[in-house]
């Protein structure tokens, strides 16, 4: 059965903090199955932002979420209650250092455990996305990512930025295949997927899905059934967004590499 297809708020978030409301409404009248959400304008709160969804009938597949630890956990509770949303994912950024060595990616794997053993403590799953560095950052023979897999627990599922695989050097269908049931989610997001300097602070502008240099069918084939969700992301793109998200939203439902909202 094809995924879901979703859209990352991440990729509306100058829209939404202009109309809030207006935003949420054209993107539920394109026919995404869910949301992934973000971080919220400011003076919208999470219960606001849960109700605003559910009015306009956006399912949320996944939230976005900050380590639960310390007042992030009452926080990750929240988003669950009000977003109806059992998908809790660490969204690892900015970069942290300690991927770059074997006792520092050791520290992380402890953090994310007891990050997901709170999460099923509390009925919710718990899920890491990745950036480009993970599979940049080398531990002698072996990428940081899969040094990582070693530690945590085999409970915690990845999202797998497939653009910043891509960025990093990596075969996105290659890294997806490898992980098959343990990838259940993925961030689907063109453009020219390449490095530079300062891409950190200002990636080159995203396109639509279907129009930049991902294979995208490759992807879904390598996947082998096991992703639940597609999740759109644009970072920046050059053109009107909506439009990109329209484009997105055309070519994986035509295509029949993911499905909307029934």
């Amino acid at each position: 059965m094809p995924a879901k297809i979703g859209l990352q708020l991440y990729t509306l978030r100058d829209l939404l903090a202009v109309d809030f409301k207006g935003t949420l409404k054209r993107l539920s009248e394109i026919g995404f199955a869910g949301v992934e959400t973000a971080f919220w304008p400011e003076g919208v709160t999470i219960t606001q932002a849960g109700k605003s969804l559910k009015e306009f009938g956006l399912t949320v597949s996944s939230a976005h979420c900050e380590i639960p630890v310390g007042d992030q956990q009452s926080k990750m509770l929240e988003m669950a209650e009000s977003f109806e949303c059992t998908n809790m994912i660490w969204h690892g950024w900015p970069e942290d250092g300690r991927y770059k060595t074997l006792e520092g990616i050791k520290q992380l794997a402890n953090l994310y455990n007891e990050a997901n053993s709170f999460a099923k403590a509390n009925g919710l799953k718990f899920g890491i996305h990745n950036h480009w560095w993970e599979f940049m950052d080398r531990i002698e023979d072996r990428f940081a990512h899969e040094v990582l897999r070693d530690y945590i627990d085999k409970e915690i599922f990845f999202e797998i930025d497939t653009y910043w695989v891509k960025v990093a050097g990596f075969d996105p269908a290659k890294i997806v295949g490898d992980l098959g049931k343990r990838a259940p989610f993925l961030h689907i997001k063109d453009g020219p997927a390449r490095w530079t300097e300062n891409i950190a602070t200002t990636p080159e502008p995203m396109v639509a899905v279907g129009k930049g240099t991902q294979n995208f069918p490759e992807i879904v084939k390598a996947a082998n059934g096991n992703t639940e969700w597609m999740v759109v992301e644009m970072d920046h793109t050059a053109t009107d967004v909506f439009t990109a998200i329209q484009e997105s939203y055309d070519y994986l439902t035509k295509n029949n590499l993911a499905v909307g909202k029934e």
